[in-house]
């Protein structure tokens, strides 16, 4: 099998200042592309801000013999996003590949979390991503050519105790995700998802050393090189860790068509083993799948 190269291509990495974001431009510079390494440099929560960690990723990328360059923008403002694209523009002339990784956390029980620790891991998670594919998209579009990753989490697809926040966030990346393979199907514009679990900052407190020792983020990077890829699917989430790699989807039971029995909520009850049956089920490519099965039960087939 050939290699995978991006030799002139342009990324852009989001979140790239350490841990996963890091790992990925890393790597991308080592395959040819030239990487816009962006990073806030705050902290866990948000908070503060430095270039530091930014710039000494792209004098790694440097002293390795690739091109890249930093960018301090946070994802969630709209003039500091739309700076990171035209200096990508500026400097290469295109975008290839848009990795969003950055991102925070605020966990709390949902009793003790406050309003403000949701509306920022929203902004942070969703929004910035939503806003750097948006100022990227039309460039995608004209080339006729993107690679695009968002990146959910096992919280976001199974849930996890505290990260209501988070969990809201990383899941609606999936549906934004579902959307836009659809949009981006006609001009060559592959979009999805990375789940990872690795041993960051945003992990280092949940888990013993020894365990962090196997979940280092480079072994989370091949999937996401591959997702960028030129042979890349579109619209497929992909679980990572450890060197473990699987598919999460979301299914859809074949279910039931209540018409004889009449429609109520005592028919539900009474043929909920039916409903909740597992046989038979199916993953849609889009949401018109559910419509036409409803369908084609009303018709009895």
């Amino acid at each position: 099998m050939a290699d995978i190269r991006f030799d002139g291509q342009v990324a852009i990495v989001t979140g790239a200042g350490g841990g996963l974001g890091r790992a990925h431009a890393l790597e991308l510079a080592r395959r040819g592309a030239k990487v816009v390494v962006n990073d806030l440099g705050g902290s866990v929560d948000g908070s503060g801000g430095s270039s530091a960690a930014a710039e000494a990723v792209v004098a790694e990328i440097k002293a390795a013999g690739g091109e890249a360059i930093a960018n301090g923008a946070s994802v969630t403002d709209d003039a500091g996003v739309a700076n990171m694209i035209q200096q990508a523009m500026d400097t290469w002339g295109r975008i290839d590949i848009l990795i969003a990784n950055a991102g925070i956390l605020r966990d709390k029980s949902f009793s003790k979390m406050e309003i403000a620790d949701f509306d920022a891991v929203m902004g942070v998670h969703l929004m910035g991503t939503v806003k750097p594919v948006k100022a990227a998209w039309e460039i995608m579009k004209a080339q006729n050519y993107g690679r695009i990753i968002v990146t959910t989490s096992s919280t976001g697809l199974y849930g996890n105790f505290g990260q209501a926040n988070y969990g809201a966030a990383k899941l609606s990346l999936v549906g934004f995700m579902n959307t836009m393979k659809i949009e981006g199907a006609k001009n060559n514009i592959r979009i999805n998802a990375i789940s990872p679990v690795a041993a960051t900052r945003m992990t280092e407190n949940l888990m013993p050393p020894q365990m962090l020792e196997l979940l280092k983020p480079e072994y989370v990077t091949p999937g996401v090189i591959y997702l960028v890829s030129e042979d890349a699917p579109t619209g497929t989430i992909l679980t990572a860790g450890a060197g473990v790699f699987s598919v999460a989807r979301i299914y859809e039971t074949d279910g039931i068509c209540l018409k004889e029995g009449g429609i109520t909520a005592e028919e539900i009850a009474a043929n909920w083993a039916t409903i909740t049956d597992p046989a038979g089920h199916e993953a849609y490519e889009q949401g018109g799948g559910q419509t036409q099965k409803f369908m084609r039960k009303l018709a009895g087939g």
